[in-house]
C-alpha cells in the first residue's frame, strides 16, 4: 500500500465507503502524518481519558473505539434537590474508526500516548531491504 491507497483509506473512512467503518458526525477527527521512517495519527478526543479509549489491531487494520456513560444521577444532582434536568443529551457518547494500515507499518512496534485530548499513534515503518548483488557462478 502506498501513500495514495493510505490516504484512500482514510477517505473511505470519513465517507463511510468501507462496510466496517462506523462513522458519525460525533466521531473525532483525525490527522495522519507521513515521514522517512514512520506514520503518525493524531485524534482529538476532549473530555476522555486513556481509560476511555480502547486501540486494537487486527492484522493491518487498526481500530480505535470509546464509549463513555454517564451514570443515572451523580452526586451534585444528588445534593443539588432545587434544580432537575429539563433536557440532557450528555449521557453517552461513542465512536469507532477504523483504518486499514500500509503494508509498510511495522506492527510490533506500533506504540501509542494520551496527553491533553490527543490520542497519539506512532507506527513506524519495516526497514527496506537494501538492493542485493547477485554473483554469477561459473559452471
Amino acid at each position: 500500500m502506498n501513500e495514495l491507497s493510505f490516504i484512500d483509506s482514510l477517505f473511505n473512512d470519513m465517507m463511510g465507503n468501507t462496510p466496517s467503518v462506523m462513522y458519525s458526525a460525533n466521531a473525532p477527527r483525525v490527522d495522519v502524518k507521513e515521514e522517512d521512517n514512520a506514520y503518525t495519527l493524531e485524534m482529538e478526543l476532549p473530555g476522555r481519558t486513556e481509560k476511555d479509549v480502547n486501540i486494537e489491531l487486527d492484522h493491518d487494520n487498526l481500530t480505535i473505539a470509546s464509549k463513555t456513560e454517564e451514570t443515572k444521577e451523580s452526586k451534585e444532582d444528588k445534593k443539588d434537590k432545587k434544580s432537575k434536568y429539563i433536557l440532557k443529551e450528555r449521557r453517552c457518547t461513542s465512536f469507532e474508526r477504523r483504518f486499514s494500515l500500509p503494508a509498510d507499518v511495522d506492527a510490533e512496534s506500533i506504540k501509542a500516548n494520551f496527553k491533553n485530548g490527543i490520542l497519539t499513534i506512532n507506527m513506524a515503518k519495516k526497514a527496506i531491504a537494501a538492493p542485493k548483488h547477485i554473483a554469477i557462478e561459473a559452471c
